[in-house]
């Protein structure tokens, strides 16, 4: 089995914030954001989950994706880790690295969430 096959995740949602697009200097872009996903549950739990897109899909996200927007993202799970300024300690947060970014709310549905900010 690859990796892909062992670390695939599929997950939709609305979007928490506007996408923060970077450029490198390689070429490569980023877009960095929040996704809020519900549970198919009585209590309504939302999920929130820092998503990562790199080049392409980063700049789809960057020119179409706005706070509320519906979407679809497919990726895999990773980890980021670093020490804590002030405690030392460490710190370790999930982050899905996107390879897919489905759009799926209505050009409409995406104008009116940006407009409400």
């Amino acid at each position: 089995m690859s990796r892909k096959e062992i670390n695939q995740v599929t997950v939709i949602g609305r979007v928490g914030q506007d996408p923060e697009l970077r450029y490198f200097e390689s070429g490569k872009s980023l877009a960095s954001f929040s996704m809020a996903v519900n549970r198919p549950s009585k209590n309504k739990e939302t999920d929130w989950f820092d998503i990562k897109l790199w080049g392409k899909q980063a700049e789809i996200a960057g020119e179409y994706v706005r706070k509320g927007s519906l979407i679809g993202i497919v990726g895999q799970i990773d980890f980021e880790s670093w020490n804590d300024k002030t405690s030392g300690e460490l710190v370790v947060k999930p982050v899905i690295s996107g390879s897919e970014l489905r759009l799926l709310g209505s050009k409409s549905d995406n104008n009116s969430s940006y407009a409400n900010n």
